[in-house]
């Protein structure tokens, strides 16, 4: 099957997946709309003449440049092994923008975006098409955050927070920060991890002046109420580190 169609069916199955745990938490009667999501990108977005992103299984190398061959993919080296590797190409708009907003209007539970979306574009006809590619999931989430005015944007992931030094000894999470401060460390986040978090997450607070968060699935009640997580906001002055005894910082009063 062609990438764009997997695309839209990891998106179905995880909003299925999202959509019956939540009816089965919520009370009954609670409005939740799981809502296939297509992305529009750019046709001369520079990713799709660098593909990046690696999908798929791992393979070995001969056998990785034989598929690649075969079926007129890229292969690059992946840790250990080869595997194929996709344009990751940036969200330019939302297609299902209007009625994203009228539902969330509505007061209904929207569950749309899954994977970073269906990645389309118009062809020489202007029509719709679907594009084989991996739109990046928080650039995704960050565009809709901001599309329907959330006064909140949080990214889990598996790990407490943004870490400065992630994986060495002295490794310290990062419990606030500016995007200013956080990009003059684009370094230390890893570009196919916690970088494109970081990235949204702050894209996010600059565009909106609003909240973002980043931590671990697990702690969720407490990001949303700032108790957990890395908080990033323009108002931070620099980075400002947790401590083995607690928050450095206090949480924001959340209105």
């Amino acid at each position: 099957l062609p990438l764009d169609v997997l695309d839209a069916e990891s998106q179905g199955w995880l909003g299925f997946a999202i959509e019956l745990a939540m009816r089965n938490a919520l009370p009954a009667g609670t409005e939740i709309v799981t809502m296939l999501t297509q992305i529009a990108v750019a046709a001369d977005d520079p990713a799709f003449a660098a593909p990046s992103k690696p999908i798929g299984p791992v393979y070995a190398e001969t056998d990785a440049r034989r598929l690649a061959a075969a079926h007129g993919w890229s292969v690059a080296a992946d840790g250990a092994g080869w595997r194929r590797v996709v344009a990751s190409p940036s969200p330019v708009d939302i297609i299902e923008r209007r009625s994203i907003a009228r539902l969330v209007r509505a007061g209904a539970l929207v569950i749309c975006g899954g994977g970073g979306g269906i990645p389309v574009l118009r062809n020489e006809a202007g029509l719709w098409r679907g594009v084989e590619a991996v739109i990046d999931k928080d650039a995704s989430s960050a565009m809709i955050a901001r599309m329907v005015s959330a006064d909140l944007l949080v990214i889990v992931t598996d790990v407490a927070g943004v870490y400065l030094g992630y994986g060495k000894p002295d490794a310290r999470l990062i419990r606030a920060a500016s995007p200013t401060a956080l990009a003059a460390h684009a370094s230390d986040f890893r570009a196919g991890s916690m970088g494109p978090k970081v990235d949204a997450a702050s894209d996010f607070a600059r565009r909106t002046g609003k909240r973002a968060m980043i931590g671990a699935l697990d702690d969720l009640p407490s990001i949303i109420e700032d108790l957990a997580g890395t908080r990033i906001t323009l108002c931070e002055p620099a980075l400002v580190f947790a401590t083995s005894t607690g928050l450095t910082t206090p949480p924001m009063k959340i209105p």
